[in-house]
């Protein structure tokens, strides 16, 4: 049975335009109830949703409410930017036998002037990048397949900052050396914020997590094969 939802209430995203013009406390306790009924429930909805769509292609990624979603606090112990909400709503879906911080993932954003998809791997820690690295060599053309997925043709390119030298202990002169300079590897997408509020929210998260799901599940084989030998790993994603 197919999992649906009616979109997010139009209610929540005038509470996060609203908050982005009264970011403090005194607003936020002021208008906890609206946060509470128009806003956290329904996002808990779709994400039960989405996670029921998500065990027909990616049941290792479907993730709970509970652990998918974002605070809405912002953590400001190191940030010149002390407002104490977000002014966007997100959560992340990963594999939880690698867990959040190791696994590439799919993420969805809802502001009230984008809504965001994304997947893949964020900001993998030294050693799990080596090793993504040495797997996209030594399966590039499987790499390259997946990268010229047609199901991939309304998300944008596959992301990622770069380094300006081969990475140490890397040929310079491998076919698949500016692939291997990436520091991350991800997809991002952004489309109206009307979408948000639309019955239609709920298949275009799930249409693009799926067609996601082949390279980010490609990105965790690496990983998966080091977790298994008992490896230490500490990656993050979004």
């Amino acid at each position: 049975m197919r999992a649906s939802f009616a979109g997010m209430p139009k209610e929540s995203i005038k509470f996060l335009r609203d908050l982005e013009k009264n970011n403090n406390r005194d607003w936020f306790e002021a208008n906890r109830t609206t946060y509470l009924e128009k806003v956290k429930a329904p996002l808990e909805a779709l994400v039960t949703a989405v996670g029921a769509e998500m065990t027909k292609f990616a049941p290792e990624a479907a993730t709970a409410p509970g652990k998918a979603i974002y605070r809405i606090y912002r953590d400001t112990r190191f940030s010149s930017d002390k407002t104490p909400y977000k002014t966007h709503l997100a959560a992340s879906f990963y594999r939880n036998d690698l867990g959040k911080h190791i696994a590439g993932g799919f993420y969805f954003e809802i502001s009230h002037k984008y809504v965001g998809f994304a997947g893949g791997v964020y900001m993998p820690e030294a050693e799990n990048l080596r090793l993504i690295r040495v797997h996209i060599m030594d399966n590039f053309k499987r790499f390259q397949k997946l990268l010229a997925d047609k199901k991939l043709a309304d998300m944008e390119a596959l992301k990622g900052d770069s380094l300006s030298r081969p990475p140490k202990g890397f040929p310079a002169d491998h076919p698949t050396i500016e692939w291997l300079k990436r520091k991350q590897f991800f997809y991002w997408r952004e489309l109206p914020p009307e979408l948000a509020t639309s019955p239609e929210l709920l298949g275009e998260i799930c249409a693009r997590f799926k067609a996601m799901a082949p390279m980010i599940s490609f990105l965790n084989e690496p990983l998966l094969s080091m977790k298994q030998k008992r490896a230490p790993l500490e990656t993050g994603w979004i």
